[in-house]
């Protein structure tokens, strides 16, 4: 169990799309800091008992709950879930995303919904979902992971940078609307992280773009701002945008 000198002491955390690469990563490092960790995958029951290993590795418990985010009907049920375990929510990170590529010329309508419906509308209808709980927290936070190429732009992905921005606005809008409930709401937007891809789905851009600090970043340093926006230390930071990205984009 945690102890009461963790930044995040018993908390429970909940966390979408954490069954790889930086949502494990933000799972993980909320459970070193004490909190307890819901774990969310669309459909992978295995990757995410890995994820779960990881938390219970830091003394702290874990659920797994699956479902499409994008039927409507999922995030209410994933929230009643975590409610019947631990009876409340102090953080949510929005993570679940999907990033496929397609030249806009050769872009479905049917693609540009499914992406939508993943990367923007998941995060209306989870955090909607979420909000009664959050509201009973005395520390609650809600932290967005955005992306790069919302800021940059870039090719192909025209349908992924226009939901990834949509997260950018939803963010500002909701630290205004819930500022005086007490709740922060952040983004946190991660660029030429490391991660493990299939090789048919790597992003075009990757190829050539570079940063300042001449390196990929970890997902592990994704997640520790996540757990200091979580934490006591990010209670003055809400509206905001955190790039992480080595200097490939200035702010």
């Amino acid at each position: 169990m945690s102890s009461a000198n963790q930044p995040l002491p018993d908390k429970i955390a909940l966390v979408t799309g954490s069954s790889r690469n930086i949502g494990r990563a933000i799972a993980r490092a909320l459970a070193e800091n004490g909190s307890h960790v819901v774990i969310h995958a669309a459909h992978d029951q295995e990757a995410a008992e890995d994820t779960l290993s990881q938390v219970e590795s830091c003394g702290m418990q874990g659920m797994i709950t699956l479902g499409d985010l994008a039927d409507p009907q999922t995030a209410p049920r994933i929230i009643k879930e975590v409610l019947d375990k631990f009876g409340r929510l102090d953080t949510l990170v929005n993570n679940a995303a999907i990033r496929p590529e397609s030249p806009f010329s050769e872009l479905s309508f049917a693609e540009w919904r499914r992406v939508m419906s993943v990367c923007l509308d998941a995060v209306f209808l989870t955090t909607h979902a979420a909000l009664l709980a959050l509201q009973e927290s005395t520390e609650a936070s809600i932290i967005n992971i955005g992306g790069l190429t919302a800021h940059t732009g870039a090719a192909n992905r025209a349908h992924v940078i226009s939901a990834k921005a949509g997260v950018v606005g939803f963010t500002k809008a909701l630290a205004h609307e819930l500022s005086p409930e007490g709740i922060t709401v952040n983004c946190v937007s991660p660029g030429l992280i490391e991660t493990v891809r299939d090789e048919t789905n790597k992003p075009q851009h990757h190829a050539t773009r570079t940063n300042l600090v001449n390196r990929r970043g970890q997902p592990e340093e994704i997640a520790e701002a996540v757990a200091f926006l979580a934490g006591p230390s990010g209670r003055y930071i809400t509206g905001q945008t955190l790039h992480i990205n080595g200097g490939a984009y200035l702010a």
